[in-house]
């Protein structure tokens, strides 16, 4: 059996909508697992006119996700963390900083995108960064960094049945760290930059965490805690995200670039981090509210 799930900002789903797609589709009941926001329904195959669907309702501000009904609720969360688990890029919030913001922020859109290759284009912008004082991080964190809405809730519900989060970066352990602990992440994994005298040098740490070093972390830490990945989801947004969102048992492509989006099998485009609760199977009145407001 599938589930197609419906998920709109809250208050945005049509009920007569979800209604009629059941029906074009010879669905079982609809189950609203949020009035107005999220429904979904389950069905024997995949209709030949899924695609077609899905970018009618995008066109409408609805996002479609369809997948198999068995396993659905995953115990293990992987997630990206710039533009994904934090709405900036953490290394074009440094080079806004260090005044090449405009360059930096070129590079990343196409790297992101898949049109530069990830390592060179990360060296890249890491060099234009050198000789910035490393007290800028801590600036950048306390005013530039936001977390995207619902990923608190995201990660306080799945962690209250039982599953295990990480946060895998290309981006940089002097962020990942406090995000992973804002948002209550088990574990963190990110580059390193590399400081000299208070100074960033312009490079960072050797391996560089890239595509295949995300699959590596889904694969390690999930023969870890005795899991398959087909019991992962995994949420990123860039060409380096690929190879784990593939793996995964789940892989959402969330507010993603193009060529991402080109490739994976679930996205999600006009709702936050909660959505990815709703796509497995999570009512809203079942959903975790943190202890304390996030804060990245």
């Amino acid at each position: 059996m599938y589930t197609a799930t419906l998920i709109a900002p809250s208050g945005a789903l049509d009920p007569a909508l979800a209604e009629a797609l059941r029906n074009a589709w010879g669905g079982g009941d609809l189950v609203w697992l949020s009035p107005d926001e999220a429904a979904e329904f389950e069905m024997s195959c995949v209709p030949d006119t899924a695609e077609a669907s899905w970018g009618a309702l995008q066109d409408q501000g609805v996002d479609l996700v369809i997948q198999r009904t068995e396993g659905r609720r995953r115990k293990m969360l992987l997630a990206d963390m710039d533009s994904t688990m934090i709405r900036q890029e953490c290394i074009d919030e440094l080079a806004e900083v260090a005044g090449v913001g405009d360059q930096v922020r070129d590079i990343t859109a196409r790297a992101m995108n898949g049109e530069l290759d990830f390592e060179a284009a990360l060296l890249e912008r890491v060099g234009l960064l050198k000789g910035l004082p490393d007290s800028v991080i801590a600036e950048v964190l306390d005013s530039r960094i936001t977390p995207m809405p619902g990923g608190a809730v995201l990660l306080a519900t799945m962690k209250a049945q039982g599953a295990y989060t990480a946060l895998v970066s290309g981006g940089f352990t002097a962020f990942t760290v406090r995000v992973a602990e804002t948002l209550g992440f088990d574990e963190n994994r990110a580059n390193t930059l590399i400081v000299q005298e208070a100074l960033l040098t312009g490079d960072v740490a050797r391996p560089i965490l890239g595509r295949d070093a995300k699959v590596a972390a889904l694969r390690e830490i999930t023969a870890r805690l005795g899991l398959s990945p087909d019991e992962v989801l995994a949420v990123g947004d860039g060409a380096n995200d690929l190879g784990m969102l593939e793996l995964a048992g789940a892989g959402v492509a969330l507010h993603a670039k193009p060529s991402v989006q080109a490739q994976a099998k679930l996205r999600i485009n006009h709702c936050d981090l909660t959505a990815l609760l709703f796509l497995q199977g999570y009512s809203r009145d079942s959903f975790v509210t943190p202890e304390a407001p996030a804060r990245a």
